[in-house]
């Protein structure tokens, strides 16, 4: 477990409301007023074992617009074969209810939940929410798992973060099954972060775009939930684990030299090798100006789904291959597992327009 200090809350009862062994409750959580003065709540599904063990908390929605989360955790709420041997998941598909219900990343302030954390009860609004999630979700939870997106017009391969010095959330890490698995303790205020300090290990999955569900990433996250869980023995069943995982630890966002109309070469979780093209910059009559190449052998964990671009703006984002591991092989072995991956790839590539790169002078 992670050595962070906090007061522990009981699961036994959400305020107010008994949370009884071997039931699913429904509750609620008052994180703030809106503009008429209304109380805003945010539903919860709590789902206890008869016997006791860990407290996971599952969350999407903290960006308003990353839905595709909450179509996972909707998913979850309604399988009538997710089933707990031991212990609890509280369930969480909307978090961030105010952006949400206006279909925007941020809150009505402006601010960013995601950067608010853990929040303070005298703050901005952003920070007197982050408090009461915190103290009401995090401080009764041993695990967390936050489902998120890439932003607006982008889409990412999934993928897991984390704070993989911490044995814990290494673990679970890991055991969610993603073959992406990016390093690193996240921004400061960041929900997974602030939650790792206070001794609760948490990771985030980014898979896909904002204002969607898409199939494949809710069974992404299904299964990676149900993984960790299995991992906890918490539920039965097999693990489903890809062909192979691959810790990143440094990343870079390729950008565009110059504005223009870009011919894509690559798509979201295409394994890369240095030097490849990755998108071709040209004017709107298609005359070629010049193209873009990766720096490094590389998985694209995501990319803009947009093709008009100014200079300097982002166009790939990519994971540093460790030397150890050959482009080639990775491929290869994805290939032939001829499953959830190599079906994401495919997936992934019809949000864009792929083309073959312009041949080397």
């Amino acid at each position: 477990m992670a050595t962070g200090e906090r007061t522990r809350k009981s699961i036994d009862d959400w305020q107010g409301t008994p949370i009884l062994r071997g039931q699913s409750t429904e509750v609620t959580l008052a994180i703030g007023e809106s503009y008429s003065g209304m109380t805003v709540r945010i539903p919860i599904h709590v789902r206890r074992a008869e016997e006791d063990g860990p407290v996971v908390f599952v969350t999407a929605a903290l960006h308003g617009d990353e839905i595709n989360g909450t179509g996972a955790i909707r998913q979850l709420i309604q399988d009538p074969e997710f089933q707990l041997l031991r212990g609890t998941v509280i369930l969480v598909p909307v978090l961030n209810l105010l952006a949400f219900d206006r279909h925007s990343r941020y809150l009505p302030d402006r601010r960013d939940l995601n950067r608010s954390f853990p929040g303070s009860t005298t703050g901005s609004l952003a920070g007197r929410m982050a408090r009461t999630i915190f103290d009401e979700i995090v401080l009764r939870s041993d695990y967390g798992i936050d489902l998120h997106t890439a932003s607006v017009r982008r889409t990412n391969y999934p993928n897991v973060r984390g704070d993989l010095s911490d044995s814990e959330t290494n673990r679970i890490a890991h055991a969610f099954g993603a073959e992406i698995i990016i390093n690193g303790r996240g921004p400061r205020g960041a929900f997974r972060r602030e939650a790792c300090k206070a001794g609760c290990p948490t990771i985030t999955m980014e898979g896909g775009e904002v204002w969607k569900v898409e199939p494949g990433i809710v069974e992404s996250a299904t299964r990676g939930v149900k993984n960790v869980l299995g991992c906890l023995n918490m539920c039965a069943g097999e693990s489903e684990t890809p062909a192979f995982q691959v810790v990143i630890e440094r990343s870079k966002w390729v950008r565009a030299e110059s504005g223009g109309f870009l011919q894509f070469h690559v798509t979201a979780g295409d394994i890369i090798e240095q030097g490849q093209a990755l998108a071709t910059n040209t004017t709107l009559l298609g005359s070629e100006n010049a193209t873009l190449h990766a720096p490094f052998d590389a998985v694209v964990i995501g990319m803009t789904t947009l093709p008009a671009v100014s200079p300097g703006e982002p166009v790939c984002h990519l994971g540093c291959l460790p030397s150890h591991l050959n482009a080639t092989t990775l491929r290869r072995r994805r290939s032939r597992e001829d499953g959830l991956e190599e079906r994401l790839s495919e997936d992934l590539a019809s949000n864009v327009l792929v083309v073959e790169p312009p041949a080397e002078d």
